[in-house]
């Protein structure tokens, strides 16, 4: 088994990460080429990887709280955990409903449908995204890591698009613009359905950044 195959252990998955961050082309054709299951892909890849943001986000809010200027919300233990999970379930649910978007409309854009491809696509995509998470363990610096990992997860599906989905050249643009559309609405749709969890785990507090100190709100 290669070393950078997603179903491999330890350094495999970072093997597989350090690749498509620095050869996105040339491990796209990798990825292309290997079989692959639904199951493999969450259990290998998508799972582990998506609940890095997740659990960074929810670990740096319960430690520095959010705001700025010194004063902010921090929310409860409940409060975090049901936003922890929403926002996990809704980010597995994401990369497999945009992969059903692209597989449909692979052929309008001079592509072949193929679920699988498309999955992948979806699945290897989101890395940078998910790894830049990491940052989020200190929310005044996650923000900021959270949108250069998303630009950069754009240029891996962007780059992925003509050899996952045999897109021409001449209409990778229009249907990465489109990929693009219909991602933000899946994303819209499902922040909203997981913000309303967060109200089920308990109110939010006030609190002096700098201090500490905390009150109801």
């Amino acid at each position: 088994m290669s070393s950078v195959e997603p179903g491999a252990a330890g350094p495999s998955l970072a093997g597989r990460v350090w690749a498509l961050l620095s050869r996105p082309g040339e491990t796209w054709e990798r990825i292309d080429a290997e079989p692959a299951t639904v199951k493999d892909l969450y259990r290998n890849w998508v799972a582990p990887l998506a609940a890095i943001p997740a659990v960074c986000n929810a670990v740096g809010k319960l430690a520095f709280g959010i705001g700025i200027f010194g004063v902010g919300m921090r929310p409860s233990v409940g409060s975090a955990i049901a936003e922890m999970l929403a926002a996990y379930v809704a980010t597995l649910a994401e990369v497999y409903l945009l992969s059903l978007v692209i597989d449909r409309l692979a052929p309008t854009y001079g592509g072949a449908r193929g679920p699988m491809a498309a999955l992948k696509l979806t699945a290897y995509s989101g890395t940078a995204l998910w790894i830049a998470g990491i940052l989020a363990l200190y929310p005044p610096v996650g923000w900021l890591a959270g949108i250069l990992g998303g630009l950069c997860s754009l240029y891996l599906l962007y780059v992925g698009l003509p050899k996952l989905m045999r897109t021409s050249p001449e209409q990778q643009l229009s249907f990465f613009a489109v990929v693009l559309l219909a991602g933000l609405g899946i994303a819209v749709v499902v922040g909203i359905l997981t913000q309303s969890v967060r109200d089920f785990g308990g109110p939010l507090s006030t609190m002096a950044l700098v201090t500490g100190q905390t009150a109801p709100a």
